[in-house]
Formats: structure tokens, sequence, C-alpha cells
């Protein structure tokens, strides 16, 4: 892999990164005290911002409307986006657009592009992902509850789903339901487009996350399909590859929420080392930065970013390189280690600020609240540890230490 970042992503970077400092963390403060909903007038003013800096959807193709970049370089991106909570929303890459749009971009008919990826890509209307749902566990997503039966040509949909992120506003929702239940497991679910205008599709409540429920883009929500009629036009995909598709919409996803955890994990660095270098604990002036403990704690953090930034770089690149099925443990590997670091980064830096650290004065009790779901979401990392140990041990038992360690 060649770690040599070009001259174009370069200037690229360094445009983003102004952005974000100058245009973007000032707006926090609102971010953290507002409703989300009372920010869109001044986001939609940052939005056509990038649009004019042709900065838009850095990761879809050009040819639908973005910037065509490839997995390494949007990473790149998406590490800078992440210092802040609407970065990635403000350049429209956000989940779960993003993953819908790529899904659309793949496998939609050309009424379904014209009708849903078109304004979806444009940032005219949002989506959300429903997949996840109360009573099943979200690790295993052949099970599901939540049917689509066929009445002449349309389909009727039945369950309860939560975790819907960004219900809330959005225009239209993918849902993952099963179509063929006498089919083999892994071909049972189907992806169908429903906007959330239809009859049938109701949206509970935005579910409370560590006691803030959000509201807009910034939700989670829980979804009631009633007797929810759709045309089997909407179908996505084949009936049946459900599985499948979901399958690859979540490999390049783990590398953009993994870049994005690192662009936390830089963020909070950053606010830890500020505070280290300028919080008085003495009367002669020494500063926290002169305990012992807490240059541990900035030695620690830095290597811990360092490594898991060349494990995702390099994840990244496999992708590009070999595709997903081939990157699947390295894709494994990131998402626990990664998700487990930003953890550690995050509450390292607030025990650095004390009881500051507890309040929204900063980001960072909002980025401790919010980030925990990272060992949960795209599989929990237990699943993940499992699924490797289980390849690694095969490995060691039929080629030893060299085969264990190269999978």
């Amino acid at each position: 892999m060649d770690f040599e970042i070009s001259e174009k992503m370069k200037v690229i970077l360094d445009m983003i990164n102004e952005f974000v400092d100058k245009e973007l963390i000032p707006l926090e403060q609102e971010f953290l005290h507002k409703e989300f909903k009372e920010l869109l007038p001044v986001l939609r003013e940052k939005r056509e911002m990038v649009k004019q800096m042709e900065l838009w959807a850095p990761n879809q193709p050009k040819g639908i409307g973005g910037m065509g970049l490839d997995l390494v370089e949007h990473g790149l991106v998406s590490e800078a986006l992440g210092r802040t909570p609407i970065g990635h929303y403000v350049f429209n890459c956000q989940a779960p657009d993003a993953g819908n749009i790529e899904v659309l971009h793949k496998h939609g008919t050309d009424e379904q592009k014209e009708k849903y990826l078109v304004p979806l890509v444009n940032g005219d209307i949002r989506s959300c992902f429903s997949m996840t749902e109360v009573d099943m566990p979200g690790s295993n997503p052949i099970m599901l509850e939540t049917t689509a039966v066929k009445d002449g040509s349309d389909y009727i949909i039945n369950g309860h789903k939560w975790y819907t992120t960004s219900a809330d506003g959005a225009e239209f929702a993918i849902v993952m339901a099963v179509t063929n239940p006498e089919a083999s497991k892994y071909m049972q679910a189907s992806m169908i487009i429903v906007p959330t205008k239809t009859e049938g599709f109701n949206l509970v409540r935005n579910i409370p996350v560590m006691g803030h429920e959000g509201s807009d883009y910034s939700s989670h929500g829980e979804i009631l399909y009633q007797s929810c009629r759709v045309p089997q036009s909407n179908l996505l995909g084949p009936e049946g590859h459900g599985f499948v598709i979901a399958q690859e919409r979540l490999g390049p996803g783990r590398i953009h929420h993994c870049m994005r955890w690192l662009g936390v994990c830089n963020r909070s660095f950053d606010l830890m080392c500020k505070r280290a270098n300028e919080r008085v604990i003495t009367p002669d002036g020494k500063t926290l930065g002169t305990q012992q403990i807490i240059r541990a704690w900035i030695a620690e953090s830095a290597a811990e970013i360092k490594a898991i930034r060349l494990m995702t770089l390099n994840a990244a690149w496999q992708i590009e390189k070999h595709g997903d099925k081939a990157a699947r443990y390295d894709i494994s590997f990131i998402k626990f280690v990664v998700a487990n670091t930003v953890q550690k980064v995050i509450d390292r830096a607030l025990q650095v600020h004390g009881g500051l650290g507890m309040t929204d004065d900063t980001i960072i009790s909002y980025f401790y609240r919010h980030e925990r779901a990272a060992r949960i979401f795209d599989g929990a990392d237990e699943v993940h540890k499992m699924s490797v140990a289980k390849k690694i041990l095969r490995a060691h038992k039929e080629g030893g230490i060299r085969a264990a360690l190269d999978i």
C-alpha cells in the first residue's frame, strides 16, 4: 500500500479542514443546545457553500453528482469531517443516505433512480434504512420478523423496526423484510422502498439515546409497519437478495464509520492536549500537562490513533484492490479495534477536562454519549471477534502461526 497522499487530495483535505474549522465547529453550541430542525436554515446555507466549492457528495460517482473519490480517498475525507457531528451531513455523505445512494445506484431501476436517487444525491430529500428490529438480534440480519406479502401487484408490509436512523423527516425508507420465507436463510429477505407518507408507515417515536431523543436527521426512529402497501415495482434488486445487498452495503460502510471515529479521536485528542497545556493546577503555574499520568494518556492516545488509522486505511485499500470478501477479516478487525479506541480516547479527554468534560460546554460529552454505540451497531464487537477467532484457530491448525496471522 502506498501511503503517499496525492497533491489533489492534499488540497481537498486542506479545504475541508479549513471549512470545518471556520464554518462548522462554531455551530456546535447551537447543535448541542437546540433541536436539529432549528439549525436547518443555517445548515442549508453551509451545504450550498460546499456545492459551490465542488466538495459535494465526495464518495459518490461523478456521473450522479458526486466527487468520485475512491474508498481510501473518501476515508481521508471522512476522518476530516468526523471532527464535528455535523460534518458529514453538510457534505452530503452522511449515514444512512450514503449507503442508500450506493444501493440505489447499483440496484435501482431507471424509474427508482429518477424518483429517489437523483433528489437524494442533490440533497433535496433524506432517507432512512429500516432493518434492525425490536425483538430480533441486530447482529444477525437473517433473523427478521417483518414480512412483505404479495397481494396483486403490491407488497403488504407488517413489522416492528427501531433504530431507523433519521426516519424523522425522511422522504422514504429502504426496508428489509421477509418475502421468501421458504427459501434458504440467506435468500429470504428483500429490500423494498417505502415512501414515509404511505399509509401504514407509522413513526412511533424518536428513541431517547442517553436521555436525548433528537429530531429530524439527528434521531433514531421506532417504526410500526401496519398493512403498509407499496407496489412491487419498489423492490430493490432481485427478490430474496436483501441479505446480499446488505452485506455489500456494510463493508464500505464500516470504513466510513471507522474513519469518522478517527475524526472523533482527533478532535478529542486535540481538546485533551489543549486542556493539558492550558489548565493551571498549582499556584506556581504548573499545568495538567506536567503530570505524569496525563502525559501517559497523551502518548498512548497518539500511538493508538496512529495504529487504527493505518489499520483502517489498509482495510479500505484491501477492499479497493481485492473486494469486500477478501477484506472481510480486516473489516472485522477495524470494527472492534477502532470502536474501542474511540471510547478510550474520548474518556481520557473527558477526564482531563474534569467537571467541564461532563457538561455540554464542549463537544466531548456529546461524543461520549453517542459513540458508545460504536461497539454495538454494524455488528456487536463480540460477534466480529468470534468470527475472526474461529478463522484464526482454523488457519493455525492447518498452517501454523504464519497462516493464522495471514488471514
